[in-house]
């Protein structure tokens, strides 16, 4: 039987970054830390709008610079840092598109359930300037520890949520996927299914006292009924 309900409790509402050169062309953004576009800024002012008036007590960030920059634009500069929310670290395939590690490879590769983790003769960030790269380049995460980044940021908000408030956090395409499987308990692999937009919101909560999905990639100038 589910949990008793021990009272009124928040929701969490999760906001990827909006659009950047990268995203838009389909290329494996993970810790480049690139700007957002033009239209990508439009989207998190727009976003900011459809979230006006509702009252976080608790709102997390991404430490990359697309992150921070879609929550100051969406009205929400008081915001703390969390390392946990860093997109997926791709290592060899940063930069590239899916259809070139395919290319690479020869079989049809996907980030899940394949993994970053590839022995590649081609590099995706080549054009990227110095001072937006990886300062820490490696052989990327496995999707576990992903999962468990995620699974620390769901116990960092709980006790906030189980207050009676809400939480907001800004983050990225992966990694909010990967945390929306963790929150209900799914397999990370399951992420693969889960389309977002950029600059889209997703809300949790509970149901009956059980973590539940109240909606699910909202694109930013869709404002829910008062």
């Amino acid at each position: 039987m589910p949990a008793p309900q021990d009272g009124p409790r928040g929701t969490l509402v999760a906001v990827r970054h909006g659009e950047t050169e990268w995203s838009k062309a389909g290329r494996h953004t993970g810790r480049t830390d690139l700007p957002l576009t033009a239209a990508g800024e439009e989207q998190a002012t727009t976003a900011g709008k459809s979230l006006a008036g509702q009252e976080f007590g608790l709102v997390l960030v991404s430490p990359l610079g697309r992150a921070r920059r879609t929550a100051e634009l969406a009205g929400f500069p008081d915001y703390e840092i969390v390392p946990d929310l860093a997109e997926w670290d791709y290592g060899p395939v940063e930069g590239l598109t899916r259809q070139q590690v395919r290319d690479e490879l020869g079989y049809a590769w996907s980030v899940l359930p394949d993994g970053v983790r590839q022995t590649l003769s081609i590099s995706g960030t080549d054009d990227v300037p110095d001072r937006l790269r990886n300062p820490s380049p490696g052989k990327g995460e496995l999707v576990e520890e992903v999962a468990a980044r995620a699974a620390r940021v769901i116990a960092r908000v709980e006790p906030t949520l189980k207050e009676g408030k809400d939480v907001l956090i800004v983050a990225h395409g992966h990694l909010l996927r990967i945390l929306a499987c963790a929150w209900l308990d799914l397999h990370p692999e399951v992420a693969e299914r889960l389309a977002m937009g950029t600059a889209a919101r997703s809300v949790f909560g509970y149901d009956r006292g059980v973590r539940s999905l109240v909606h699910w990639n909202v694109p930013p100038s869709v404002v829910f009924p008062a």
